[in-house]
């Protein structure tokens, strides 16, 4: 089940952080539509892999989704574009992927 979840967070990650990056490169970049589009797609895809982590708890998910977005964005930011994090933000991102699993993963 943990695994399961884990692939569903970085499926759900590539798909918003990937769909937002896609409407950004289409507005500020003027991409234009097609790269639009396909960003709305994509963020609308989220939301349906979202829904399947094996937690029932949508608040939960969410809250700890949250963290894999920022961990993520930063991510996206090195490879996409050539954004280089600080030790706050590396500091930052290691404590949201603590807060996922305590939220996530956590004896209850």
């Amino acid at each position: 089940m943990v695994l399961k979840s884990i692939v569903l967070f970085v499926a759900a990650a590539l798909l918003e952080i990937g769909g937002a990056w896609l409407v950004w490169q289409g507005v500020r970049e003027h991409r234009g539509w097609l790269w639009i589009g396909a960003g709305v797609v994509a963020l609308g895809a989220y939301g349906f892999v979202a829904a399947f982590q094996p937690d029932a708890n949508f608040g939960r998910v969410l809250a700890a989704y949250g963290g894999v977005f920022i961990a993520g964005s930063l991510l996206w930011g090195m490879v996409a574009d050539g954004f280089r994090p600080d030790r706050w933000d590396v500091t930052g991102a290691v404590i949201c992927i603590v807060g996922v699993g305590l939220i996530m993963y956590g004896p209850r």
